[in-house]
Formats: C-alpha cells, sequence, structure tokens
C-alpha cells in the first residue's frame, strides 16, 4: 500500500535588503532540535495552501505577511506520508516578531548565508531554486 500525500508550506520572509527570517527549532520539538527554518507547517484538511502559510507564519512569528512568489517546492518522505513542500517568497506587512515555543532563536540573513547554518535537509532543494532563480553565481560553488 502507498503512503499518501500529506502538503506543508514554509515562508521565505524576506526584507528590503534580501535577508530572509530564519527561525531555530527549539527542545520542545521531537525531531530536528537546533536546526534553522523558514516559518511554516502543516496544511490542515482542506485548508488552502495559501491560508495555510498566512496561518503558520501568524502562529509561529506574530507576523502578518503577503506571499509575492514561490520559492520552491520539493517533496520528501517520512515514516507515514509523502510529503510535499511548497516554498512561498513572501513580505512583513505588520507585527512585531515573536516567537512561540516551537522556536527558541530567530535570524534575518542573507540568502547567501542560508546554507551555511544547520538547515533542514528538506528545505534544501526549495533554497538551491530560490538562490538559482536570484542569480547567487557565489552561492554554486558553496552549496552542497
Amino acid at each position: 500500500m502507498s503512503k499518501p500525500f500529506k502538503l506543508a508550506v514554509k515562508a521565505v520572509i524576506l526584507d528590503e535588503q534580501q535577508r530572509c527570517l530564519l527561525v531555530r527549532r527549539s527542545a520542545f520539538n521531537h525531531s530536528f532540535v537546533d536546526c534553522w527554518e523558514w516559518p511554516g507547517g502543516k496544511v490542515d484538511d482542506g485548508e488552502a495552501f495559501a491560508d495555510a502559510v498566512l496561518r503558520e507564519t501568524r502562529e509561529e512569528t506574530s507576523l502578518e505577511i503577503e506571499m509575492t512568489g514561490l520559492a520552491g517546492a520539493t517533496k520528501f518522505e517520512m515514516p507515514a506520508v509523502n510529503v510535499v513542500l511548497l516554498c512561498m517568497e513572501a513580505r512583513v506587512v505588520s507585527g512585531e516578531l515573536r516567537l512561540i515555543e516551537e522556536h527558541e532563536e530567530f535570524a534575518w540573513v542573507s540568502i547567501l548565508e542560508v546554507p551555511q547554518r544547520n538547515i533542514l535537509e528538506t528545505m534544501k532543494p526549495a533554497l538551491k531554486n530560490l538562490l538559482d532563480k536570484r542569480k547567487c553565481h557565489e552561492y554554486k560553488s558553496r552549496f552542497h
């Protein structure tokens, strides 16, 4: 029997200097503790992916965002499901950054600096796509 597919989303929130917001997973999580990631999570049953990006970002950061484009997409396997991950570019429209217990730290970093962080493996294909799209040629020699 094949595994069902589930949808997950991440918000690649960029500021005016083209830095993106990363959040570091806390010990509250059961997996990937201390890994850096973009805000996001699972899409609820019947929820539109765009609504999930906005909801997850609001829940995790208290920020209101608007999506500006597709950063990338990928698929990976979990023990019980196949996950399709959509990473959407976004910008902050309002709010003050406050983290919930899932994350213990945040950082605004250049897109070129993201590969130097301990990021989730599942984000790497979307990150590569984002960097390629932005023609960050320096990245190609540093990211693997």
